[in-house]
């Protein structure tokens, strides 16, 4: 009865498993060194504080699961967040484990050495096509400097690499087994985690969709398939690769907020409502207040459109000039502006134009939608007014002004009704945070509006407000929020100034739902622009493809020591060379097949229309949207693009050899070229290791030897 031992058989790779090994030891060994700040890891570093200390920012750069990677490497090398990321070169303290948060990145980068070597197998290439485009990413200095540190490009490509090989995974597998689908599940899953690494990621993705909108297309006109059949192939395609990515995404941005739920300094960036939602800050003001805005109540009004620093309806005891600088007249009455700091002097008291009383009653009766109100300044008791007379700084509108009498002709008009945008009910009250406000001047029908502008001198710099007319659509700059609030219970000014002097209660926290959250950091994050600064090492995309410009990372602060981001010349130009021969070669086979030529058969004429559809297409979607650009660009940037573009080459060259020549001279001849070619890429890999790992040092004369072009700024200390 005895049964025989178990058999495992397991098939080997050994050139797997070898450019893996090869991979690991170039871009994890040394990875502490240097021990100071890298370029861009002063950028992201202080995200990485910020998670670590839970408190909440906004980039308005890109999503934020590159950080939280980023941040859970920094977290299990036991980072508490406490270093000021405050210069490039600052060197870290003993306590900050520079390897762990380097490690992700670099594992990345490391792994995507034998994932494009499976990759190029799914795409149809020989074990030593494969094997070559291995060895390119391998020896790709550039590669290896943006992957040894706290920096993003590395894990964006291999996700994106991995959603690829995912995708054709599933496509070369049989589709009658569910376990296939799987790797389509895993694609899906992958390109959504490029997504949230870097914006960049959706670039690769409109490609992934439009390969596999073409294989879903042949799926449909596959007549041995059944109607049901077809359907069920299109909806799993659909949901893995659309509904999930989208799940994902925003997956990506619960987690962020749940994480980040303290005050911070990114957080005027976002409305009263979020502000509220999170610890310290603003809630500890608004916690408590009342929520439904009264006759009497005390508020403050912060402008929707004050971004990105915020400001508050205000006013103080200081007129609008008898006349400005043109010679054009005012009204003289009391400035009303838009404040960007916290002050007494932004508080308003709501009052019924029939009563005179400007405490709250009891019971409180509540503003509602289309009711008119007084606004009365609490420190000064000015009137808020507008009347036919043209604004300061935008004279096709009117001024808005705290009203005095000065016993003329000039009447006061004092009287806006309140118009809740976002109301469910035309009966809603207006409510603290929660309620998005236009004030509509009852006299004029204009609309109270932050216009913008800065005053001058005479009011102190504070943005203009002014009543517009009607004729526009409604826009942010009109809409007002109730952000500090409490009941009034002073009807004398003197015991009221001590009341708005004194500071609310705090009892309750009132919360937005995650939703509401979510969309509002998008739209943050849309309209937030980075200002378009020059930088020393900024480039275009032109100079990416000559590799004409390069990035100084890093440099010691007493030797020659440095590390550079360049690319490897060589395997730059084979790069550049091999997507020129493949547009020539496709031209060369349309209009040879157009004339009913046919030089190569169909299945291998669809595979080579495969091959540029993902690698010259990979390389296009991830290029030509930067020559749209006015943002400010780096050499990093061209990087995803130029993986496909070494995925291109051997397929190409193998090509080549099997199809094109015939003869053995031929193909020894392209052979003993191809050689010539791994050994200069693996001899200017070598050249260049001083620059990509900072060590050894060199000497000036050895640093000037590397300068192979003018344009690039390498660095030398004179002794």
């Amino acid at each position: 009865m005895l049964q025989p031992p178990l058999v495992v058989t397991a098939h080997i790779d050994v050139l797997l498993l070898l450019v893996s090994g090869l991979a690991l030891w170039t871009r994890l060994s040394g990875l502490s060194y240097p021990n100071s700040v890298v370029f861009d890891e002063v950028y992201y570093g202080q995200f990485v504080s910020l998670y670590m200390k839970r408190v909440f920012f906004i980039d308005d750069s890109g999503p934020p699961l590159g950080h939280m990677i980023l941040s859970a490497g920094a977290y299990f090398g036991g980072f508490d967040g406490n270093f000021v990321w405050n210069r490039i070169g600052a060197e870290y303290p003993d306590g900050v484990s520079v390897w762990s948060l380097r490690l992700l990145p670099a594992l990345c980068g490391a792994f995507s050495v034998p994932l494009v070597y499976s990759l190029s197998l799914e795409l149809g290439a020989s074990y030593l096509s494969a094997l070559g485009a291995a060895v390119l990413f391998l020896l790709e200095n550039a590669l290896i400097v943006q992957s040894r540190f706290m920096l993003l490009e590395s894990v964006l490509i291999f996700f994106m690499l991995l959603s690829f090989f995912c995708y054709l995974r599933f496509h070369n597998t049989c589709h009658s087994s569910w376990f296939s689908y799987c790797w389509l599940l895993f694609s899906g899953a992958s390109i959504a985690v490029a997504i949230g690494v870097k914006y960049m990621g959706l670039l690769s993705y409109l490609l992934l969709l439009g390969v596999a909108c073409v294989h879903t297309w042949s799926l449909i006109g596959d007549r041995t398939l059944s109607h049901l059949s077809v359907c069920v192939h299109a909806v799993c395609r659909a949901v893995c690769l659309v509904v999930v990515p989208v799940l994902l995404y925003v997956f990506w941005f619960y987690v962020h907020l749940s994480l980040l739920h303290r005050s911070g300094p990114h957080d005027q960036l976002m409305s009263s409502a979020f502000q509220a939602t999170l610890e310290g800050g603003l809630s500890r003001i608004t916690q408590g207040q009342p929520l439904e805005v009264a006759y009497g109540s005390q508020v403050t009004l912060r402008s929707s459109a004050s971004n990105p620093v915020p400001c508050w309806l205000h006013s103080h005891k200081v007129n609008y000039p008898i006349r400005y600088e043109n010679g054009r007249g005012s009204s003289h009455q009391q400035q009303v502006t838009c404040y960007p700091f916290k002050d007494v002097n932004n508080w308003w008291i709501i009052k019924d134009p029939n009563r005179h009383e400007l405490v709250v009653g009891n019971p409180p009766r509540p503003v509602r939608h289309g009711d008119v109100i007084q606004l009365v300044h609490g420190m000064t008791s000015r009137f808020l007014n507008s009347h036919d007379v043209a604004a300061p700084m935008s004279p096709h509108a009117q001024e808005v002004s705290g009203y005095i009498n000065y016993n003329v002709s000039m009447a006061p008009q004092n009287l806006w009704t309140v118009e809740i945008s976002n109301r469910e009910t035309d009966t809603e009250v207006w409510k603290t945070i929660l309620s998005d406000v236009r004030l509509i001047h009852l006299n004029t029908s204009a609309v109270l509006k932050l216009s913008g502008a800065s005053l001058p001198d005479w009011g102190f710099h504070q943005l203009e407000v002014i009543a517009e007319k009607l004729f526009t659509a409604p826009s942010s700059s009109q809409s007002w929020t109730v952000e500090e609030h409490r009941y009034g219970t002073s009807q004398e000014q003197r015991e009221r100034e001590l009341e708005l002097h004194s500071p609310t209660h705090i009892d309750v926290t009132r919360k937005i739902s995650f939703w509401a959250k979510f969309i509002e950091l998008q739209w943050k994050m849309l309209k937030a622009k980075q200002e378009n600064t020059e930088h020393k090492y900024s480039s275009t995309p032109s100079e990416w493809l000559t590799l004409e410009t390069n990035i100084a990372y890093w440099l010691h602060s007493s030797t020659n020591a440095q590390i550079h981001l360049i690319g490897n010349p060589v395997s730059w130009a084979i790069a550049n060379m091999s997507l020129l021969a493949y547009q020539l070669l496709a031209i060369c086979y349309l209009l040879r097949r157009r004339r009913g030529f046919k030089d190569i058969p169909d299945d291998e004429w669809n595979r080579f229309i495969f091959l540029g559809s993902v690698c010259v297409g990979g390389w296009m979607v991830n290029f030509v949207p930067f020559l749209l650009m006015e943002k400010t660009l780096f050499l990093y940037h061209y990087l995803p693009a130029l993986c496909y573009l070494h995925l291109l080459s051997p397929a190409l060259v193998e090509h080549v050899h099997s199809h094109l020549l015939s003869s053995k001279a031929q193909r020894r001849g392209l052979s003993a070229c191809v050689l010539a070619l791994a050994v200069s890429v693996l001899l200017a890999y070598q050249n260049f290791c001083p620059l990509t790992y900072g060590s050894p040092q060199l000497s000036t004369s050895a640093l000037q030897r590397l300068k192979w072009r003018e344009s690039w700024d390498i660095l030398y200390r004179h002794h």
